[in-house]
């Protein structure tokens, strides 16, 4: 078993979102990978960061997306971070990756002050620039396909995932 797709890309691409709206009308189910860590943390990613580190955080992260790569039917979203770790990106070969494209602009437009972020806590816009300049190499490589989302409707882009998928 494994996912119909994989959505990665930045915080505020829409990847929970649009997973949600592609899930539905693939009438697959939907699973986010920070939920999954939430789940078996007992508490919210920021807690984690807080109580126990982006280290501890990360590792608990690869684990959850090695699970769910390897038994989620549906579509699957991978928090902004997921593709840092060269085996998580090296688990998403063979699988349908879409990359949830989005400017610097569009990303403060959706997270604004990064209310909730962790990695946001300091100014929230330089380091979203830096963070999606790191790591859109990284998108790029383990994508088979690109969606674009900046001024688009979760909607629309969700039917751009959904034609990239080919249904």
């Amino acid at each position: 078993m494994r996912p119909v797709c994989v959505l990665v890309g930045p915080m505020g691409a829409g990847k929970t979102t649009v997973g949600g709206l592609v899930a539905a009308r693939l009438g697959v189910p939907f699973l986010d990978s920070d939920a999954i860590i939430e789940a078996r943390a007992g508490k919210p990613i920021p807690e984690i960061f807080i109580d126990d580190g982006e280290d501890h955080f990360r590792a608990l992260e690869r684990v959850a997306v090695a699970d769910a790569l390897a038994s989620h039917p549906g579509v699957l979203a991978l928090g902004g971070g997921a593709v840092l770790a060269e085996p998580t990106r090296v688990l998403l070969r063979g699988h349908t990756v879409v990359f949830l494209s989005v400017q610097l602009s569009d990303v403060m437009h959706r997270v604004g002050m990064g209310l909730g972020r962790p990695l946001l806590a300091v100014n929230p816009r330089a380091t979203m620039r830096v963070l999606l300049d790191q790591r859109r190499p990284l998108y790029e490589e383990v994508a088979t396909a690109t969606v674009t989302t900046d001024g688009r409707p979760p909607e629309d882009v969700a039917t751009a995932v959904v034609d990239a998928l080919g249904r």
